[in-house]
């Protein structure tokens, strides 16, 4: 337990940092744009070619590791919809407050996930991250731009060819599939050295603008969601990942990446989404900064249990 909280202690602290900076000015916010901006499109795929081309990938179980997580996020997906379906719409404005829920609890945030499990598991989990990420992405996008045509409030509904496409040209899916080319056929030393250092640039990068994307002064209105966006996302998910392992037989490292995968925050991404397309902005912005700070806690207890079991 000492040991994980020792790996995942910097994270926040770098993540408190941001915060500070942004709060503080001493970084001016259009900086910050720009700074998540380069941590997307250049060296966070960076560091996913650079992990995944050199992985050793003949051991990891793809099918389990794969079925654990999309069986999770549909399990969840569907156990949300029920809810609304039964006992969610009889509140006013519930539709927008929903969706944002929904993208709290199901989607995850990359950057957090593999700045967690790189100290605690090296190249091998962080290849598994990669994959995991693989999997997830389209997987997430997918459900919730879906949830957010439904239940959001905006009037222009997203066609099925521009969800692919944006899909398709994510700049972390892309980074996954060059990553498996470079695996199967071999990358040069100069590239890889190339790749590694822009790639090794991007988790601090990343980190500090997940701070300065904190918002605290949201939380007074929407307590009781931000407290079941909280605990659906970093102690639901997890749980269910756990019970899949259980059922498909996931053991190891692959097991233990998947969990943390449950068990990180959501994607910072969904604010924007949410304010895109008719979701609860400002309660999606609050869930962002409350599951950031909750996880701190939650966070080193999952892993802890991932690797007891």
């Amino acid at each position: 337990m000492t040991t994980t909280l020792s790996a995942i202690a910097p994270i926040f602290l770098i993540i408190a940092t941001g915060y500070l900076l942004f709060r503080t000015k001493v970084v001016d916010a259009s900086v910050w744009s720009a700074i998540e901006h380069i941590c997307f499109y250049l060296l966070f795929p960076f560091l996913i070619i650079r992990t995944l081309s050199r992985a050793n990938l003949g051991n990891v179980p793809v099918v389990d590791f794969m079925l654990v997580l999309v069986v999770a996020i549909l399990g969840m997906a569907a156990i949300l919809i029920l809810i609304q379906a039964f006992v969610w719409q009889r509140y006013p404005q519930s539709g927008p407050s929903f969706s944002s829920v929904f993208q709290g609890a199901t989607r995850f945030h990359g950057f957090v996930a593999i700045a967690v499990i790189g100290p605690l598991y090296g190249d091998a989990g962080v290849a598994l991250a990669a994959l995991a990420l693989a999997i997830m992405v389209p997987l997430l996008n997918v459900i919730s731009v879906i949830v957010l045509a439904v239940y959001g409030r905006s009037d222009s509904k997203p066609e099925v060819a521009a969800v692919l496409r944006k899909i398709v040209t994510n700049p972390l899916i892309i980074a996954c599939g060059v990553g498996l080319l470079f695996n199967h056929f071999g990358i040069p030393n100069i590239l890889f050295d190339t790749v590694d250092i822009i790639g090794s640039g991007g988790l601090g990068l990343a980190l500090l603008a997940v701070g300065a994307g904190m918002k605290l002064d949201h939380a007074a209105q929407h307590k009781m969601l931000l407290t079941i966006g909280v605990v659906t996302r970093l102690i639901g998910m997890p749980t269910m990942v756990i019970a899949m392992s259980w059922l498909v037989g996931l053991d190891g490292v692959a097991r233990t990446v998947a969990i943390i995968a449950g068990a990180v925050p959501t994607a910072s991404s969904a604010y924007v989404m949410a304010r895109k397309m008719g979701g609860n902005a400002e309660l999606m912005s609050g869930i962002v900064t409350f599951q950031v700070i909750a996880a701190f806690f939650t966070l080193p207890l999952f892993v802890y249990i991932a690797d007891q079991l």
